[in-house]
C-alpha cells in the first residue's frame, strides 16, 4: 500500500483538530476566560478565598487549554509551510525537520483528542484520590507510599495543584492510607480509570533473605462534590472521633487533638482529615470527602440498576488493573488496555500519561459498546 503523502497527513490532522475545536467550543472558552478575568480583577474576590482560588484555577486551566489548541493549529500551518520550503529548495535537512515535526504533531493531536472523550456526568470535576495498602505487610505499606508519590509527581508534571488531606503512616515503613485531591478541571475524568488494585513484584528491601515479594495497594478515585450536588447525610448516622495527628515514625505534627475521623455507620465509609490546624476545618473537609464518596456510591448504585434493567452484566474497574514488575525483569503492564512500558522508574516518577490516555479510550469503548 502506498504511503500517504505528508501533505495529506497534515490535512487529516487539520480536520481532526477542527473536530476537536468544535467539541471544545473555543468561542465558549474565550467567553468564559473574559468573564473569569473580569471576576479575578474584582478586589473583593479574595474576601472569599475558596471562591477566589476556584476562579483563578479555572481561569488558568482555560487559558492553558485554549493556548494548547491555538499553538497546535499554528504548528500545523507552520509544518505545511516547512514542507513547501523543502520542496521548493530541494533541501533534505528541511524535509527531515518537517518529518520529525509531523510525528510530534500527530502525537499532540491524539493526546488532545483524548480530552474530547471525557463527557461523563462528573468527568469535568476535580478528583479525590484515596490509596490503601492491601496484602503484603510492610511491603504493601511501602508500595502505597510509592503510589502516592507517583500520582503527586504526575500532577506536578502537569502543574495541577494538589492537597493531601490525610496520611496514616505504617509503623515500620510506608503508609496505611492517604487521601488527597487533584485540583484541576477534568482531573476526575482523567484519573477515574486508575481506580482499582495495583500490584508490585520486586525483591523486598525489608526481607533480610532478599526474597521476591508481591504486594498490593488499592486506589479509589471519586469526583469532588460541588454545591449543586444533593447528598443527604443524617448526623445521627455519623460517629466522629478526634485524635492527635502524627507523622512518620511517630513524629508529632500537631500538639492538639485536631485531626478528625468520621465514620458513616450505615455504609461503613470512614474518612479522615488532619492537614489543618483547626478541628473545625478538618471536620468540614472530612465531611466534603464523605459527601464525595457517598455521591460516587449513589452513582454506582444507579448505574447498576440501569444495567440490570437493560439485562446487562455490571462491569467493575475495581479489580487488579496494573502490574509493576521490578524483578526478575522490569515492566509495567496494564491488564485492560495491554499498554506496557519497560521503564518502571519513569512510571513511578509520574510518567503515566500513556496508561491514562489508553484507559480513557478503553472506558469510552466500554461505555458505548
Amino acid at each position: 500500500m502506498a504511503a500517504i503523502e505528508p501533505e495529506e497527513q497534515l490535512k487529516e490532522l487539520s480536520s481532526t483538530l477542527t473536530s476537536i475545536e468544535q467539541v471544545l467550543d473555543l468561542g465558549g472558552m474565550r467567553r468564559d476566560i473574559a468573564e473569569l478575568r473580569e471576576q479575578s480583577a474584582d478586589p473583593d474576590l479574595w474576601n472569599d478565598q475558596e471562591r477566589a482560588q476556584s476562579v483563578t484555577r479555572r481561569l488558568s486551566y482555560l487559558e492553558s487549554e485554549l493556548g494548547k489548541v491555538e499553538a497546535l493549529r499554528q504548528r500545523l500551518d507552520d509544518a505545511a509551510t516547512l514542507y513547501e520550503m523543502a520542496k521548493e529548495m530541494d533541501d533534505a535537512d528541511t524535509r527531515t525537520e518537517a518529518d520529525e515535526e509531523l510525528v510530534t504533531l500527530r502525537k499532540a493531536v491524539q493526546q488532545l483528542e483524548v480530552r474530547t472523550l471525557m463527557s461523563g456526568e462528573y468527568d469535568a470535576r476535580e478528583a479525590l484520590v484515596t490509596i490503601n495498602a492491601q496484602a503484603g505487610g510492610v511491603d504493601a505499606a511501602d508500595w502505597a507510599e510509592q503510589l502516592q508519590r507517583m500520582y503527586l509527581r504526575w500532577a506536578e508534571r502537569h502543574n495541577y495543584p494538589t492537597e493531601v488531606y490525610e496520611t496514616s503512616y505504617a509503623e515500620e515503613a510506608g503508609i496505611k492510607s492517604t487521601t488527597f485531591t487533584v485540583k484541576a478541571p477534568y482531573a476526575y475524568g482523567t484519573l477515574r480509570g486508575e481506580h482499582g488494585t495495583h500490584r508490585l513484584v520486586r525483591i523486598s528491601p525489608f526481607d533480610n533473605q532478599g526474597r521476591r515479594q508481591t504486594s498490593f495497594a488499592g486506589l479509589d478515585v471519586v469526583p469532588v462534590v460541588e454545591q449543586s450536588d444533593h447528598v443527604d447525610i443524617d448526623e445521627s448516622d455519623l460517629r466522629v472521633d478526634v485524635y492527635r495527628s502524627s507523622g512518620p515514625g511517630g513524629q508529632g505534627v500537631n500538639t492538639t487533638d485536631s485531626a478528625v475521623r468520621i465514620t458513616h455507620v450505615p455504609t461503613g465509609i470512614v474518612v479522615s482529615c488532619q492537614n489543618e490546624r483547626s478541628q473545625i476545618q478538618n471536620r468540614a473537609t472530612a465531611m466534603n470527602v464523605l459527601q464525595a464518596k457517598l455521591l460516587e456510591r449513589k452513582r454506582q448504585e444507579e448505574a447498576e440498576k440501569m444495567s440490570a434493567l437493560r439485562g446487562e452484566g455490571t462491569s467493575s474497574w475495581g479489580t487488579q488493573i496494573r502490574n509493576y514488575v521490578l524483578h526478575p525483569y522490569q515492566i509495567v503492564k496494564d491488564l485492560r488496555t495491554g499498554v506496557e512500558v519497560g521503564n518502571p522508574s519513569a512510571v513511578l516518577d509520574g510518567d503515566i500519561d500513556e496508561f491514562v490516555e489508553a484507559e480513557i479510550r478503553w472506558m469510552r469503548q466500554q461505555e458505548t459498546a
